[in-house]
C-alpha cells in the first residue's frame, strides 16, 4: 500500500482510499465500477463513494472518471489518465515469449 505521504494534501482519507482501489481494478484498462459495490468493497457508504468520484474527477490526472449511468447505483467508468507511467504501460504491455 502507498503510504499517504506520497499523496498532495487535497486527498482526503476516503479519496486515497479509492484512489488505492481505482488502481487496482484498472490493471487491464478501463472498467465500469457501481457505487454500490465499490461501497461494499472499501467499507463506505454510497453516498460517500459517489461524492469522492465525482471530486476526482476534477482534481485527480491519475484516472478518468465519468459518470456513465444510474440504474439502483451509480455507474462509473473508470479509465487511465494523464498519467505517464500508466498510459506507458497500458500502450506497451509487456509480451512473454
Amino acid at each position: 500500500m502507498i503510504s499517504k505521504s506520497r499523496f498532495s494534501t487535497k486527498y482526503n482519507d476516503n479519496q486515497i482510499t479509492l484512489i488505492e482501489y481505482l488502481k487496482n481494478q484498472i490493471h487491464s484498462g478501463r472498467c465500469f465500477l457501481k457505487s454500490k459495490y465499490i461501497a461494499k468493497d472499501l467499507g463506505l457508504s454510497s453516498k460517500e463513494v459517489g461524492t469522492n468520484m465525482a471530486i476526482l474527477s476534477e482534481i485527480c490526472p491519475d484516472f478518468s472518471i465519468e459518470r456513465y449511468s444510474y440504474s439502483n447505483s451509480t455507474t462509473w467508468l473508470v479509465s487511465p489518465g494523464k498519467l505517464p507511467s500508466i498510459q506507458k504501460r497500458m500502450e506497451n504491455p509487456i509480451i512473454s515469449v
